[in-house]
Order: structure tokens, then C-alpha cells, then sequence
């Protein structure tokens, strides 16, 4: 059974009398939310999905956290940014200037990749929520309950309690209404008024319930949310799912403080570069995000890469040689029979289409080895693919182009290989005689079967190698594919025989074969 459909069916037996199953996720929009905070959206995402077809109605909500504290000026953002730290992100101005806000830059980013994969949730922007009120009720029985939650966090703490500690302890963070920062010490909380002053001088006192500028700690912001929202399901990365991490801590919180039960919890792992092995940072620039993938990829490839694992196992993404698999993978799959599927291979297919109807395309690979050899001209791709017996609309055939020609020229510039303008007479020169004799057969063939089906052609040349042996017959043919493509494309791979016949030409390619 694949793992949504477990979840899901989990939570249908938990919870028999639920009309509605709400299922949460959310990130904090720090910067540029990368496809390692994808798999946060993406789990909830698909166990959504897997209780819809299991007939149950349902609501995903996506929490930003633009209300928390600006911590780290990013990689990607000018340093002078380091003076809004300690504000809340939705009231830092846009580092591009483009919207309204830092949140709102990066919130935007993200939600427009969203909707390219068919993923649309019911966004809810803490900012609004704080500031609407909405919470304050809650707020106040937290500070009333203060020492409680203070004995509960040290209880997964290896120090010691203090009672001065224990005395002084809000879980809040408060924002100074003349600085906006977060640099706040509460001196005391009675008759339900908060009295409190800032480093950068301003003190004041205020009536909790009505309050815009107070925010709860994590921990137990958290579960109050849960209980608000009367969540039934939302993962969590791998670090929050230690003995002492925030799901532990929160499960307790929202239980002893907010009389609810925590919802059921899916940890994830997290997922690194290739080539790196560390875990992707919105601060650091460390990462890919969901927009550069779908830059390369279609939304049903990027899904179905996630969907294939358990979401407790880690694993990387590579824009190198990956590309080529990851696709190749996924056409194998989902142009083969469904009864042929092993049962957690078909429904990650399943979860991962965004329609019922399989999009026509050509292969990836073999788009990506034609193009550079056409320059990059959509109409000649598809001209030689039709060649080869596949027929295409130029639309159909842009869409590949688009993304293979972007990987190509961004990433795997290695790949982009011309066609010789003249002849590589040191490379023959170096060929045995053997080796000469196959490629003069080689041409033979090429000069004298012309307009043979593609799969008749390439018997003729498996023959040009003949030996008994099977094995020595393989690797002779090997040799020979080797030796055509240092000749013409001054590469030692190349695309298939037939694309490459098909993209250069049969009479240029037998001028720069023949010696």
C-alpha cells in the first residue's frame, strides 16, 4: 500500500465521525522557499488527495508564518536588511521591490509554483490572523498558564529548572510599537495587562485582549493552532520528531494547556543537493527551488519523484545526468500497463497526474540529444522525430524543447555537442584497421539501404560487427557507435544512431565518415 493511502486510512479509522478531515502544512517565508520545504506542502498534499478518493471531504490549509521574527538576511538579499531584524516579515519592505512586503515577495514565489502543480491550498497568513485578533483569547490563557508550559518545555530540557527562570517566563514574543522589533523585556503580566519595555527605549502597557503585537512562542503557537483549526493531520521535518524535538513538545502542550489532541504526525527527511549532502537552507542559498525545477521538469515528473518515496527517506536532487533518469523513469512507468505496476509504483502515478489523461510528449532524452545538433530549432526536432516514426505537434514538442534547452544551457552545457565542419582525420588515423574496416562498412550501409525502416537499418549495423560471440559482438558494436560519435559530434556518446542519421543528415554524415 503506498504511504498516503496508509495515512489516510489511518486517520478514516481514528476518527470514524469526522465530516471533515483537516490536514495542515507551513513554512515561514524566510527567502525563497526551496524543494526541500516542498516536501512539507507536497506530503500533506498527497495524503489529501488519497483521502478525497477514499471518499472523504476535506480541507488543506497552508499556514504562512509572516508574523515570526525576521532572524537572518539571506544570501540572495541585500545585507542591509540586517536592520530589520527582529521585525515580523510582513513588515519588512520587499527586497526587489516588486510587492508589498518581504513575505508577501517570497509567499507569491512559492504559491505560483503551487498552482503549476494543481496545488491549491487555503493559504492563511498568520500576520492577519495576529493582528485580526483572532487569537487573543488563547494568548491570554497561555500567559495565565505560563509556569505550567515553562515546566513542560524544561521537562524535555537536559537543565536543570529555575525558579527566578520559571518566574520571569513568557512564551511570547512581543513587537515594540515605535521600533517594530521584537527586542522586548515583559516585566509582568497582571489583571490580564501586559507591562513591558523595548531596548530602544519605549515602554508601555497593554490590555492582552485587545493587543495586535503579541505572538506565541513556536512551541505553542503550534498546537494552538492545531486546536483552532482542529487539525487531524500535518508532517513535520525530521528535526521536530526527536525525543526532545517540537511535535514531542507540543503534543504535550496542546493537550495539558489547550485540552485537544495533537493531530497524527508524518516525519520527513530532508533532501540535499547532489554532490553536497547538506540540507537545503533558505538563509544559506543552499538550495533548488520548486520554480527552477519546473523549469526542467513537467509538475507530474517533480511529483512523482516525491510520491515514489516514503517521506522519512532522505534523498538528493541532481541537475547533472539525474535529469535524463528521472524522466526516462518516469515514461517507463507511466506508459506501461497498470496491472504490470508494482501497487505503490501506480498509485504514486496516480497521486502525481494532475489530469486523467497521460500527456503526449516525446522523450526527454532523446529531445535533449537532438536539440543542440539542430540549433535548438523546435520545427527541425520535430521534423526528425517524425522521421523516426513519432508524430508530434510543434506545441507538444516546444514543451520538451523548452525544458531540455534550459538544462541544457544552464546545467549540463557539457551535453550541448555540435556537428564537426570538417573531418577528424587524427582521430581515424588512430583507429585500427579492424576498426577502419567497420566504419567503412558502416558507411556502406548508410549509402546503399537507404529508406529502410529505422529498426531494419540498425540490424544491418549491429551485423557490420558480426562475431559468434555475443558478448564480444556487444561490445564491438559499443566501439563503433564510439568511434561515429568522436568523428562527427568529437564526443564519445552521442544520440541513438537513427536521431543522429535523422538530425545530420545521411549525405554529411557519410562525408565526415568516409576517408
Amino acid at each position: 500500500m503506498h504511504w498516503a493511502y496508509r495515512i489516510a486510512e489511518e486517520l478514516i479509522r481514528k476518527n470514524p465521525d469526522r465530516e471533515t478531515f483537516v490536514c495542515a502544512s507551513g513554512i515561514s517565508p524566510s527567502g525563497s522557499v526551496h524543494i526541500g520545504n516542498f516536501r512539507e506542502v507536497v506530503t500533506t498534499y498527497f495524503v489529501v488527495r488519497a483521502l478525497q478518493k477514499l471518499g472523504k471531504k476535506t480541507r488543506f490549509i497552508f499556514s504562512w508564518d509572516d508574523f515570526d521574527r525576521f532572524r537572518k538576511v539571506p544570501k540572495n538579499v541585500d545585507a542591509s536588511f540586517e536592520k530589520y531584524i527582529g521585525m515580523p516579515y510582513s513588515e519588512i519592505p520587499c527586497p526587489f521591490g516588486c510587492h508589498n512586503s518581504y513575505a508577501e515577495h517570497f509567499e507569491k514565489e512559492f504559491e505560483q509554483s503551487l498552482d503549476q502543480f494543481g496545488i491549491v491550498p487555503e493559504f492563511i497568513y498568520q500576520s492577519e490572523e495576529y493582528q485580526s485578533r483572532r487569537y487573543n483569547v488563547q494568548i491570554v490563557h497561555t500567559l495565565h498558564n505560563r509556569k505550567q508550559i515553562y515546566d513542560i518545555l524544561t521537562a524535555f530540557k537536559t537543565g536543570e529548572p529555575s525558579v527566578e527562570e520559571r518566574e520571569s517566563f513568557y512564551p511570547i514574543n512581543v513587537y515594540c510599537e515605535v521600533c517594530r522589533k521584537d527586542t522586548v523585556y515583559v516585566k509582568d503580566f497582571q489583571n490580564e495587562t501586559l507591562n513591558y519595555t523595548c531596548s530602544c527605549g519605549h515602554s508601555n502597557s497593554i490590555e492582552v485582549s485587545a493587543a495586535a503585537n503579541i505572538k506565541l512562542n513556536w512551541k505553542v503557537d503550534w498546537p494552538m493552532r492545531w486546536m483552532m483549526e482542529n487539525v487531524v493531520f500535518e508532517p513535520g521535518g525530521r528535526d521536530h520528531s526527536s525525543a526532545t524535538g517540537s511535535y514531542r513538545v507540543s503534543k504535550e502542550i496542546v493537550s495539558e494547556i489547550f485540552n485537544h489532541q495533537a493531530p497524527e504526525y508524518e516525519p520527513y527527511d530532508f533532501i540535499s543537493i547532489k554532490g553536497t549532502g547538506a540540507k537545503m537552507s533558505s538563509s544559506s542559498g543552499n538550495n533548488i527551488t520548486p520554480g527552477e525545477l519546473l523549469k526542467i521538469y513537467t509538475p507530474e515528473v517533480i511529483l512523482f519523484m516525491f510520491a515514489k518515496y516514503q517521506p522519512n527517506a532522505p534523498f538528493h536532487i541532481g541537475l547533472d545526468e539525474d535529469v535524463i533518469r528521472n524522466y526516462t523513469e518516469y515514461e517507463r512507468y507511466s506508459h506501461a500497463e497498470v496491472r504490470l505496476l508494482k501497487e505503490e509504483i501506480g498509485a504514486a502515478l496516480e497521486l502525481s497526474s494532475m489530469t486523467s489523461v497521460t500527456r503526449r510528449a516525446p522523450r526527454f532524452s532523446h529531445v535533449a540529444s537532438i536539440l543542440p545538433l539542430v540549433n535548438f530549432e523546435v520545427s527541425l526536432v520535430r521534423d526528425v522525430l517524425r522521421r523516426t516514426g513519432e508524430e508530434y505537434t510543434l506545441q507538444e514538442v516546444g514543451e520538451v524543447c523548452a525544458g531540455a534547452e534550459y538544462w541544457l544551457r544552464n546545467w549540463c552545457p557539457e551535453r550541448v555537442l555540435h556537428v564537426n565542419e570538417e573531418k577528424n582525420s587524427e582521430c581515424f588515423g588512430s583507429l585500427t584497421d579492424r576498426e577502419k574496416g567497420w566504419l567503412k562498412g558502416f558507411v556502406d550501409v548508410l549509402q546503399d539501404e537507404a529508406g529502410l525502416p529505422d529498426d531494419e537499418l540498425m540490424r544491418k549495423i549491429y551485423d557490420v560487427c558480426h562475431v559468434d560471440d555475443q558478448k564480444m559482438k556487444k561490445n564491438n558494436q559499443k566501439r563503433l557507435f564510439s568511434i561515429i560519435y568522436q568523428l562527427v559530434l568529437n564526443s564519445s556518446n552521442g544520440p541513438r544512431i537513427p536521431l543522429l542519421l535523422h538530425s545530420v543528415g545521411k549525405e554529411r554524415l557519410i562525408k565526415l565518415l568516409r576517408f
